[in-house]
C-alpha cells in the first residue's frame, strides 16, 4: 500500500536519535513485527528512491504508525527537519514479519537487539503477550534506546556496552548464556535485531545451544519490492551445489529462521 502520510509527532530521542509518528491507517491495520516501511522523503524531488524503516508500532484504533530512525546520510538528515503536518509518501507494510506464539504456549522471549535495531523488537514487545528478558548491546549509554519502554511492558532488560559506561562491558551475546539458565520450564525463543555481525554471532550461538532463534536482516534496499535485488542475503539451499543461494531481505525476509541463514 502506499499513502501520503502526515507527520503527527517528530521528537529527539537523543542525540542523533528520532522518533517519528505517521497518520497511516491503512498501513497500522496490517502491520506486523518484524515488517518495515518504504519512506519516499519528499523534500528531496531529486532523489527517486525510498528509504527502509522498521516499524517500531503501530496503533490500528489511533491508525499511527510509529518509526524511530538514526540520522546518518542526506535523507535521515533532510527527514530531521520535517514538521508535523509535513507529509511523506509510506510503502508498506512490507516483507515478512516474526513469528507470533499461540496464546497457550510457554515460551520464555529472548528479544535481542543492537543499536536501533531495539526499534523492530519494540513492536513484537508490545505485541507478546508472553513476557520475557531483552538484551541490548550498544557502543556506549548514548547508544541504548527505549529502555523504560521496554521495561514497562514487563520485559527484563539487560543491558552491556562496548566501552562499559552501561551494565556488562562486551557484547550484548555475552549476557544470553545466564539468560537461558532462566527460562525454566519454558522454551526459550530469540527473535534478533541489528548489526549483520552481530546477527551472525548470535545465530552460530543459537544453533550451538539448540535455541529457536529469528533474525532481522536489515539490508541497504533499492526498491523495496524484490525487483532490483540489491539487498539479497545468503540462506541455505541444498539444491544448489554450493549449498547456498541469495535471497531478497525485502521480499522474503526480512525475518529469516536461524536455520535457514547461510552463516558461513
Amino acid at each position: 500500500m502506499n499513502d501520503r502520510c502526515e507527520i503527527l509527532c517528530h521528537e529527539v530521542l537523543q542525540g542523533p536519535y528520532r522518533r517519528i509518528v505517521f497518520h497511516a491507517p491503512e498501513i497500522a491495520k496490517t502491520a506486523k513485527p518484524g515488517q518495515f516501511v518504504h519512506i519516499r522523503i519528499l523534500p528531496l524531488r531529486d532523489r527517486i528512491l525510498r528509504r527502509p524503516f522498521s516499524i517500531c508500532s503501530a496503533d490500528p484504533e489511533k491508525g499511527s504508525l510509529t518509526v524511530v530512525y538514526k540520522i546518518v546520510g542526506e535523507g535521515t538528515d533532510v527527514l530531521s527537519t520535517m514538521k508535523p503536518g509535513d507529509v511523506c509518501e509510506i510503502l508498506g507494510p512490507q516483507g515478512n514479519s516474526y513469528s507470533m506464539p499461540k496464546d497457550d504456549e510457554k515460551i520464555y522471549p529472548i528479544l535481542v537487539a543492537g543499536g536501533y535495531g531495539s526499534a523492530s523488537t519494540y513492536f513484537l514487545a508490545e505485541r507478546l503477550k508472553q513476557k520475557g528478558a531483552f538484551l541490548t548491546g550498544a557502543r556506549s549509554g548514548a547508544d541504548l534506546l527505549l529502555i523504560e519502554e521496554y521495561r514497562k511492558l514487563g520485559f527484563d532488560v539487560r543491558i552491556s556496552t562496548n566501552d562499559g559506561s552501561v551494565g556488562h562491558q562486551g557484547f550484548v551475546t555475552d549476557l544470553l548464556a545466564h539468560t537461558l539458565r532462566e527460562a525454566g520450564d519454558r522454551k526459550p525463543v530469540i527473535y534478533a535485531c541489528g548489526p549483520e555481525p552481530m546477527l551472525i554471532a548470535l545465530g552460530k550461538l543459537a544453533l550451538t545451544l539448540g535455541v529457536e532463534c529469528e533474525l532481522s536482516l536489515d539490508q541497504r534496499m533499492g526498491c523495496g519490492v524484490g525487483a532490483c535485488f540489491a539487498c539479497v542475503i545468503k540462506v541455505n539451499d541444498k539444491t544448489n551445489a554450493d549449498g547456498w543461494r541469495y535471497s531478497r531481505s525485502c521480499k522474503e525476509g526480512p525475518v529469516y529462521n536461524a536455520k535457514e541463514v547461510y552463516l558461513g
